[in-house]
């Protein structure tokens, strides 16, 4: 294949950015939701490779014809579903500027080693870590979580596991944590070896807070029956209602019980910048290793996770396979660089994620997050005031860091079901008309529409034309009958 000449880069590059500007610049008057037509979906799941050449003119055309017209969503200022935010600008060059140099990022004396080192160490001090802890870039908080779990597995259990895995044990094994923790944390359980049934469920209080009382009756239960307890994973904003563990008294518990304690702060960790939630998260700080992703509330591209572990040696020793009389000291090699990350996690090949999460965090800077993180925190708390002086619209749970949980409600309905029925209808009807998008979940069995803030294109005007749909919809299905 021929090369392409500095000119045909500048002008297809320069297509590219005209598509970029347009993308981000007409979202907010887009719909929030656009769903890709079937006819469409047909004809992309049914079209073969392309044989011979595109031009880049052709390939263009399509990505602006039957992709780019039915985005996720999330760059939309009314979209809350799920945790999912909009890309930063920068970002969004970072990642082409990184596809350009297209380093692998193993390890190695290149910039983009240096660079995830230097996005680590900002990551270490806001969150109150070592600079002698360790951490990665990953794609995401599971990660991460599966990253931390592994080291818990290599310090915790009591035996060699990776020469004979686990069938040296004594004992069978245990982790904690609630029915608010993230799916991944049970998906990591069971991958690495240990199954479900080492799981065990802590209870949660009014607020879906773990009980420290229950975690450490669990704990005393275990030891008493001879089971070897591993890991707690608590969550500093649960993906359902956005609470947050008390993250000191656990910490207390783990110590006692010499557990490993981990922190899923995917969602919630930079909320330590704001005014009102940094107190509470400051305990993150004594967690053994923690999950954080900037692709959520720090507005970087996905995928960008990031997870920190305080024991860097146990780190290594559960990943490595270098001999350590070979491995490198540090900086002093001018040629291999630092310790390579390929020896601290699971990847030998890795991309340079790293130079999105620097360019974004050049982009606002910590008092450009703060700002952010406040503002969505600020309109949460005015979507709860709102709710809560409603006569149709009930809260479901307390709102914590961005997230409102609620229902629309009416007399006539007789009982759960069909309050549940009317509010799942009402739902798949918002995110149909494109005025917003809103996501549903269970809290104790019942079904509740869901509203995760973490958006800074959003305004109170936003959570006003959302309510206003969610009224308009929830009359409209009462007055026709129709329930889902």
């Amino acid at each position: 294949m021929r090369e392409w000449t500095r000119e045909e880069i500048q002008r297809i590059g320069y297509r590219v950015v005209d598509l970029i500007a347009d993308h981000l610049s007409t979202l907010p008057s887009e719909p929030a939701f656009n769903p890709v037509p079937p006819a469409l979906a047909r004809q992309l799941l049914s079209t073969p490779a392309p044989a011979d050449p595109v031009s880049p003119d052709e390939v263009l055309r399509l990505f602006q014809d039957t992709i780019e017209p039915y985005p996720f969503g999330n760059g939309h200022p009314r979209f809350w579903g799920w945790v999912n935010s909009p890309p930063a600008v920068m970002g969004v060059f970072a990642d082409a500027l990184a596809a350009a140099m297209n380093p692998s990022c193993a390890g190695g004396n290149h910039a983009a080693i240096y660079v995830e080192h230097q996005v680590l160490a900002w990551f270490r001090e806001l969150l109150g870590f070592p600079a002698t802890s360790m951490g990665l870039l990953v794609s995401g908080g599971s990660m991460a979580t599966m990253t931390a779990l592994a080291v818990a597995r290599h310090t915790k259990s009591g035996v060699d596991v990776r020469v004979n895995g686990l069938r040296d044990a004594r004992a069978p094994f245990a982790f904690y944590l609630t029915s608010e923790a993230h799916s991944c944390a049970r998906k990591a359980i069971e991958l690495l070896g240990f199954g479900s049934a080492s799981i065990r469920t802590i209870a949660t209080d009014v607020d879906y807070r773990m009980k420290v009382d229950a975690l450490e009756a669990a704990l005393e239960d275990d030891r008493a029956r001879q089971v070897r307890p591993i890991a707690v994973v608590a969550t500093a904003g649960t993906t359902n209602t956005g609470a947050i563990d008390d993250l000191d008294a656990i910490a207390t518990v783990c110590r006692r019980y010499d557990v490993w304690l981990h922190v899923d702060a995917a969602y919630g960790g930079p909320a330590i910048l704001s005014t009102e939630y940094g107190h509470a998260l400051r305990a993150i700080a004594k967690a053994d290793s923690v999950a954080l992703d900037p692709h959520k509330w720090m507005f970087v591209p996905v995928e960008a996770g990031m997870v920190i572990v305080r024991d860097a040696d146990a780190m290594r020793s559960a990943f490595s396979l270098v001999p350590p009389y070979i491995r490198q000291a540090g900086s002093a090699g001018e040629v291999y660089g630092p310790p390579w990350f390929s020896e601290y996690g699971f990847q030998q090949t890795r991309g340079f994620r790293a130079l999105k999460v620097w360019m974004a965090m050049h982009q606002f800077g910590l008092t450009g997050y703060r700002a952010a993180i406040e503002e969505n925190i600020t309109l949460a708390n005015y979507l709860a005031d709102r709710i809560f002086s409603a006569r149709d619209l009930t809260l479901m749970a307390q709102p914590s860091l961005s997230i409102v949980c609620f229902r629309f409600v009416d007399p006539s309905l007789a009982d759960e079901p069909a309050t549940a029925a009317l509010n799942r209808a009402l739902l798949e009807r918002l995110q149909l008309s494109g005025e917003a998008f809103l996501t549903g979940t269970e809290l104790r069995g019942r079904f509740v529409l869901r509203a995760c803030i973490v958006n800074y294109r959003s305004t109170r005007e936003d959570i006003d034309r959302m309510l206003e749909a969610v009224r308009r919809l929830g009359r409209e299905l009462l007055e026709f009958g129709i329930r889902k």
